[in-house]
């Protein structure tokens, strides 16, 4: 007898398992998938233990008669992929057939369906079909998975904490209930209620049962296409960023994805508008042909290749970009009593497990009256501007507090402007025009600056100094470790020209690989921090107005090049509302 034989399919289902099925949240999401590709409007998760002990899926969709009930347990038995062809033209969520026996073989598996006609139950104990009997003929589809990994004790030790795989779980259906917000979707853990939706197929009411209503008022509305792809959702104001990548949902087709490249982009289009390592919140739906990508990369299905991204990438930055170029971005700096504010953040720890999440106590009722003031203040919130004006109307300074913050009003109300930040910017946007020209403005220094360096950086410099030419920065070699500048630009602050061909120099001899783009941006940012005026530098009347109408007539006056606010505002209606003056 040879060696090599056919593996049983219960040990293949179980091989399987280990690429489909990681965790807790891997299960609920095949399963949520199914629910989905059954047209069901309506779909419930219940857990008991995170998904450890029980996962309970039930959905109101099509439902399956009793010979599909239990072929669809059997490995690569699918409804929704029948030849070659269809896998260039994949319109559901799951296609592979794999997840249900994968699930099936590592659990204890009950599957109650209906698809009106005739009622059927399984029973799948390990990945074998224990029992088939007939149930009740209530349309639709309860699958019930319990003992995740009872006979893969390994795999069950690597299950992580069961508040993170709770996490997971509340993670995940966050972002389907973005993608489908006309399902209406409801997430139990141990009899708490952890997520509600109602279905309505209003994104923004979903956005606001998930992060609250701060981050609603704080949501714009955006959409754009081309010949290939149509792009729609919400994007953040950059005053309302997360300390990491979770609230980028980007979806395809209402597949939600984890695209490397596209959530770079995505970050890049707010660069100087938000801090460095701070994420925007995003939620952006891109339908396209399904012929233009490719999602059979991967056993989960949620990376994807795209035939076309750089036309995608090009057209969803400069969607954000515009955007964000044709908004007031000054935030409120309005007082918020404690009765006002709602969380933003899920609280996914608590003191004990058995004391899980707990719902917020907010009716329908109240979310609908809530999303009607939300709306109302977003409208206010949202001042388009026009493009031949400058982004932010005329300030009259009235003087400084801390020798730091410019105290200024205009008719709108008023207005706290931080000194070194609005230097940073104005000066960034300078050197970053200046060094982006072809033609430089040199000057010749009557005495050459004589810059001495360590002999690592000497060396690096040295292969550089084509580069540094470019710029209008010519060097000689002069003796050891010592350059001679013949040639630096005219816009050097006077004073400070030694200074600032050190600070170049000292990106030059990083070692990093930069291109020119970077270089640029890397020397117009730390040229801008190290030449403005500083926090306690003492400025007048007449200084002060001056920074601001420069101020006034940058690209982006809300930000410092570090993406650090250099403008909050009081509006007249919150200082009436502050002293009483407004009373509703």
């Amino acid at each position: 007898m040879g060696k090599i034989q056919l593996m049983s399919e219960v040990l293949a289902n179980k091989i399987a398992a280990g690429e489909v099925v990681e965790k807790t949240m891997n299960v609920v999401k095949e399963l949520v998938e199914n629910s989905i590709d059954a047209q069901s409007r309506a779909i419930k998760i219940e857990l008991k233990d995170s998904g450890v002990k029980e996962i309970r899926v039930s959905d109101d969709g099509l439902g399956m008669d009793e010979n599909d009930a239990m072929l669809a347990f059997s490995r690569h038995a699918t409804s929704k992929l029948l030849d070659v062809e269809d896998l260039f033209n994949i319109e559901s969520l799951g296609f592979r057939g794999e997840a249900l026996p994968s699930i099936a073989s590592v659990s204890h598996v009950v599957l109650k369906t209906s698809n009106g006609k005739i009622g059927t139950i399984v029973e799948i104990d390990g990945g074998k079909i224990d029992k088939v009997e007939r149930g009740d003929l209530q349309k639709g589809t309860v699958i019930t998975v319990s003992d995740l990994f009872y006979n893969t004790p390994v795999r069950l030790k690597y299950l992580r904490n069961l508040y993170i795989e709770l996490a997971n779980i509340v993670e995940y259906l966050d972002k389907m209930a973005l993608s489908y917000p006309d399902i209406k979707f409801t997430l139990i853990n141990n009899d708490k209620v952890l997520l509600e939706t109602d279905g309505s197929g209003d994104l923004l009411k979903v956005i606001y049962q998930i992060y609250g209503a701060e981050v609603a008022k704080k949501m714009v509305e955006v959409e754009c296409s081309n010949d290939d792809y149509a792009v729609s959702g919400y994007i953040s104001y950059p005053e309302m960023y997360k300390s990491n990548r979770n609230a980028i949902t980007t979806l395809v087709n209402n597949r939600v994805i984890r695209n490397n490249e596209l959530n770079k982009m995505i970050i890049e289009a707010y660069h100087t508008y938000i801090p460095k390592d701070k994420f925007p919140i995003i939620v952006l739906n891109i339908s396209v042909d399904p012929i233009l990508i490719d999602i059979n990369i991967h056993p989960t299905k949620m990376d994807i290749k795209f035939s076309k991204m750089n036309e995608l990438k090009s057209l969803v930055e400069e969607m954000i970009q515009r955007r964000l170029q044709k908004l007031l971005l000054i935030p409120k700096a309005s007082v918020r009593t404690a009765s006002s504010v709602r969380e933003v953040e899920k609280p996914l720890i608590t003191a004990s497990f058995k004391e899980d999440i707990a719902p917020q106590e907010i009716s329908y009722e109240e979310v609908k009256l809530d999303l009607q003031e939300i709306r109302e203040e977003s409208d206010s919130y949202q001042e388009t501007i026009e493009e031949s004006e400058p982004r932010i109307k005329k300030m009259i300074p009235k003087g400084i507090v801390h020798m730091t913050y410019i105290i200024a009003e205009n008719e709108d109300g008023m207005y706290i402007i931080d000194q070194h930040a609005a230097a940073e910017r104005i000066n960034y946007e300078k050197y970053l025009k200046a060094m982006s020209q072809d033609e430089k403005e040199v000057i010749s220094p009557l005495i050459p600056i004589s810059i001495d360096m360590t002999p690592n950086d000497y060396i690096i410099v040295r292969q550089h100094l084509d580069l540094l030419e470019r710029f209008g920065i010519v060097m000689e070699e002069f003796g050891s470790n010592t350059f001679i500048v013949r040639t630096h630009p005219i816009w050097f602050r006077e004073g400070y020209e030694k200074e600032s061909l050190m600070k170049i120099l000292e990106l030059v001899a990083t070692k990093e690989d930069f291109s020119k783009e970077k270089f640029i941006e890397k020397t117009a940012i730390t040229l801008a921090c190290r030449m403005s005026i500083k926090a306690n530098d003492y400025i007048n009347l007449d200084e002060m107005e001056y920074l601001l109408d420069t101020l006034r007539k940058c690209e982006n006056p809300f930000t410092c090049p570090h993406g650090r606010p250099t403008i909050i505002t009081y509006t007249k209606y919150d200082l009436e509302k502050m002293f009483k003056r407004s009373m509703d």
